[in-house]
């Protein structure tokens, strides 16, 4: 069987390490559970010197080094595939993930160390290359969801893979490969009390994809809506309005939860679904009903919430939760009972306050149904996490004191991301050429300077530049109204001087 290499790259430099890869550890489970030799490298956990990483790549003749993750881990994974190449030059080197999946051959171009990119999910994927590894079947033409290299050099994308059906068929993530250690040393999340009071926490997905088409969403090829197509050149990734959304049984997530418990110890639970009060919708209420059934019936439930009193950190018996939400999936008695089984913080994508706004990305949400979210979340004692973004390119005055005036209202204190045109957005290609014109046409520079939308990159808002949104964001986390208004008459003397 095949000897594998899995190398987790640094997520956030600037970051404690957080979260344990979630789709990495189910793929580490699904290729042990074929019978191959896997090891773990978590770079991102480790922080490792890049000796460190050489000693790692040369330990061993692997058959094959994976890797991968999202675009803003393309600087280490530029460096792993880099250092594999010289030091295992008998392995092949696998990457996928979002970073290569929205812009494959470009990654193919940039990366000449890769020998298969994996395009879209690689649950189906990644054990069909490790077959054909097994039987030294190099001729990769014939597999499904993939981009690879032939010999001279030349990159090949293939037909996309089909969406496996039976989430319940993947096996339990194998976070025992990763250092659960330093993962539990960062559990604490300033997201609720409970959160932030955590010890040992773990990630799972319950479900798959997001409905809405939210214009500064970057696609993973995880929500039906990846496809290929011919061109004149070559074939190409194209992403659609399609949507198919997956989900595991409510059976499934919460024994995955009790596994997490009674092997790990765990006391919190994130649920990273893009969207997981969208279950609510798509199964009509009941899916939600009986997780949260299970939840109780499996042991879960906090003393805390069972007997409506405090959290006691130290004393609660049960496993505290958060999830994602959409403002305009939530009700009140949904609400109470997500509450009464654990739920601490629901994570918003508000993005705005400004109707303008909210309908020139697509948001499928209003300011209205936005407040209102927030309301019932805190009715329900469960403490709501105000994403916003500004810099859209509709951005204005009028948009931004529209922020300003409804976190007065409702108690907020946030800090905005920066809107990023991530690839694989319907943004980044509507304006790749203004995004490359800022990095001197350098799409890797581009790439590289990515981070986590608190930084500022690549601006396509059609009236402030950079600086202005650095600078209105700080007077709109400080309520400067007075300042916002004084720059805005600033901001039109300069228009009509320029004209």
């Amino acid at each position: 069987m095949a000897k594998v290499l899995f190398i987790n790259p640094v997520i956030r430099q600037d970051d404690q390490p957080r979260h344990v890869p979630y789709g990495m550890a189910l793929l580490v489970a699904i290729a042990e559970k074929a019978g191959h030799k896997v090891q773990v490298f978590d770079a991102n956990a480790w922080r490792p010197a890049d000796q460190v990483l050489k000693d790692a790549l040369g330990a061993d003749e692997w058959d094959l080094i994976a890797t991968g993750g999202f675009i803003t881990s393309y600087g280490y994974i530029k460096k792993v595939v880099k250092y594999a190449h010289h030091i295992c030059p008998n392995s092949l080197i696998v990457a996928g993930g979002g970073f290569l999946t929205a812009i494959p051959h470009d990654i193919m171009k940039l990366l000449p160390e890769i020998d298969i990119g994996v395009v879209g999910e690689g649950f189906s994927t990644f054990p069909e290359i490790l077959e054909k590894v097994d039987r030294k079947d190099y001729d990769w033409s014939g597999v499904k969801g993939i981009i690879w290299r032939d010999r001279g050099g030349h990159a090949h994308l293939n037909l996309e893979r089909p969406l496996l059906e039976d989430l319940d068929s993947l096996p339990y993530p194998a976070w025992e490969a990763f250092p659960l250690n330093i993962y539990f040393r960062n559990s604490s999340l300033l997201l609720s009390e409970e959160a932030m009071l955590s010890r040992r926490r773990l990630d799972i997905t319950a479900s798959h994809g997001c409905p809405y088409g939210c214009c500064f969403c970057f696609h993973l090829g995880l929500s039906g809506e990846l496809e290929t197509v011919e061109t004149p050149a070559r074939r190409e990734v194209i992403f659609t309005r399609k949507r198919k959304i997956r989900w595991h049984s409510p059976k499934y997530v919460a024994s995955l939860a009790k596994y997490a418990r009674q092997r790990f110890k765990v006391d919190f639970i994130s649920i990273l679904d893009e969207n997981f009060i969208g279950l609510n919708r798509y199964t009509q209420g009941q899916w939600m009903t009986k997780f949260c059934d299970l939840w109780i019936k499996e042991g879960l439930q906090p003393h805390c919430t069972r007997e409506g009193k405090p959290h006691d950190a130290k004393n609660c018996n049960g496993v505290h939760w958060g999830a994602t939400a959409h403002v305009t999936l939530v009700d009140a008695q949904t609400l109470k009972r997500l509450r009464e089984i654990g739920c601490s913080h629901l994570d918003y994508g508000l993005e705005s306050f400004s109707d303008q706004i909210l309908k020139s990305i697509t948001k499928g949400a209003t300011s209205e149904m936005n407040e209102r979210a927030v309301k019932l979340t805190l009715e329900a004692g469960i403490r709501p996490v105000p994403n916003q973004i500004i810099g859209f390119p509709e951005e204005s005055f009028d948009s931004i004191r529209a922020n300003v005036l409804a976190w007065e209202r409702l108690g907020i204190q946030t800090y905005p991301f920066l809107a990023t045109p991530y690839p694989g957005s319907e943004w980044y290609f509507k304006y790749k050429r203004q995004i490359l014109a800022q990095y001197n046409g350098n799409l890797e520079a581009f790439l590289l300077d990515l981070g986590d939308a608190t930084k500022l990159t690549a601006v396509i808002s059609n009236n402030f530049n950079g600086i202005e949104l650095l600078g209105l964001r700080e007077l709109m986390v400080n309520r400067d109204i007075r300042r916002i208004n004084q720059y805005e008459q600033i901001w039109k003397k300069n228009r009509r001087s320029s004209r």
